[in-house]
């Protein structure tokens, strides 16, 4: 279980689903207010949450992406998702783009998660994630 901040008028944070909705590896999308969020549950448990927009598909499709990881030149590795249209990678814990592969570098948005009695919960800032 993961402590929650207290809400304050600038970050709230929001039941999206219950963990259990969330398979292993596979991502799901949640509709937040209007803005749609791609969730991921993780084989080592955690939940990562993006946003569900493929800046270079120009569509909400990155729940239906492939869940990896890449490893850097320090011996970290990233967990990371890519676009089922263009195969675009990003490290889900910052929303970065892994590798330009030529492109420019769309940023996605990564929105901090937590698990509070097994629901998991988003952090909207703002009123807006």
């Amino acid at each position: 279980m993961t402590t929650l901040e207290p809400r304050t008028a600038r970050a709230t944070w929001v039941r999206v689903c219950a963990l259990d909705d969330l398979t292993p590896e596979r991502g799901r999308a949640a509709l937040v207010g209007d803005v749609q969020i791609a969730l991921f549950r993780l084989v080592d448990g955690s939940v990562r949450a993006v946003s569900n927009y493929d800046p270079y598909g120009e569509a909400h499709v990155l729940s239906r992406g492939i869940v990896g990881s890449t490893a850097f030149s320090d011996g970290s590795q990233a967990p990371t998702i890519a676009s089922p249209l263009h195969k675009q990678a990003w490290d889900l814990r910052t929303g970065a783009v892994v590798e330009t592969q030529g492109r420019d570098e769309r940023r996605i948005a990564a929105f901090p998660v937590a698990v509070d009695d097994g629901q998991v919960m988003i952090r909207l800032e703002g009123g807006r994630p």
